[in-house]
């Protein structure tokens, strides 16, 4: 049995990786305090989850829907993937054979084919339609995986309904947050982290950036991936987390393009219109 320590312990490492790495100290101190709030409780939160389910933990103080998924999926699983992403940018492949159904070859045709990492993302694209791409997922599977995923990350109430609109930054935002990251990086102006994967050394390689930005919060990292060493393109490929306070969360990689009217110009992969306008309206603004 999980106790609230070690779920408070959990929370207070996710602080200080935050605090260590420049995040936005607000995001700090809501970590540290939601760990003091479950430390202070005399029931255990497994009990209590056990018993009135997820929506309990969102009425507890300082307890947001961001930080009671973490502590949800502690629970239900024995491991928080946010603190893993901080610790190491964690392994995406793990994270998704745990999934009933999703073994390593599943897990890799989902990283290869829609360049996702984390079990947020993989949530969105079981809803928006975009894990139907993915060879070898069934509408079956697809509502299996939407059924352990609902249940792990302990929504409150139905998140999707068809054709829903999801909230997302702009790619004038995520490009902007693109460009800092490459220079920032560039000129070793960021805290590392010591990836799990393609690191048999253990070294410090990976830069990481938090931002904040027009109510966005950003995570962003270079592309870990097999397929971004593969083709040398790891430097290139910007993986880009976001989150608002409505805990509306995603993730974007920003690549090079090598194609069509924007190759050479950075595009948002799966917004590549919104990038070729973007693109041309900044040329129309320079003529004009």
């Amino acid at each position: 049995m999980i106790n609230n320590k070690e779920i408070a312990s959990k929370l207070r490492q996710i602080a200080t990786l935050l605090d260590e790495q420049k995040a936005n100290p607000f995001r700090v101190s809501a970590y540290l305090s939601a760990a003091k709030t479950i430390e202070t409780m005399d029931e255990p939160v497994e009990d209590l989850l056990r018993r009135e389910g997820f929506s309990v933990l969102l009425e507890l103080p300082g307890i947001g829907e961001g930080i009671a998924r973490s502590i949800n999926e502690f629970v239900l699983t024995g491991r928080m993937s946010r603190l893993e992403s901080l610790q190491t940018g964690h392994d995406p492949i793990a994270l998704f054979e745990q999934i009933p159904g999703i073994g390593p070859t599943s897990a890799h045709r989902i990283i290869e084919t829609l360049h996702i990492d984390s079990l947020e993302a993989l949530e969105l694209a079981a809803h928006n339609g975009r894990l139907k791409k993915v060879p070898g997922f069934s509408t079956k599977k697809i509502a299996l995986v939407q059924t352990w995923l609902a249940h792990i990350l302990g929504f409150r109430r139905p998140r999707f309904e068809p054709q829903q609109k999801i909230a997302e930054p702009p790619v004038s935002l995520l490009l902007q947050i693109d460009k800092q990251y490459r220079k920032k990086a560039e000129d070793g102006e960021l805290p590392t982290i010591a990836p799990k994967r393609f690191n048999p050394s253990g070294e410090a390689w990976l830069p990481i950036m938090h931002a904040t930005k027009q109510g966005w919060h950003f995570t962003a990292l270079y592309s870990n991936t097999a397929r971004a060493h593969q083709l040398d393109r790891v430097k290139d490929w910007v993986v880009i987390y976001f989150y608002d306070d409505r805990h509306h969360e995603g993730q974007h990689t920003v690549v090079t393009e090598t194609r069509g009217t924007t190759t050479g110009q950075r595009i948002v992969r799966g917004r590549e219109k919104e990038c070729s306008d973007y693109y041309a309206e900044l040329a129309g603004q320079s003529v004009a």
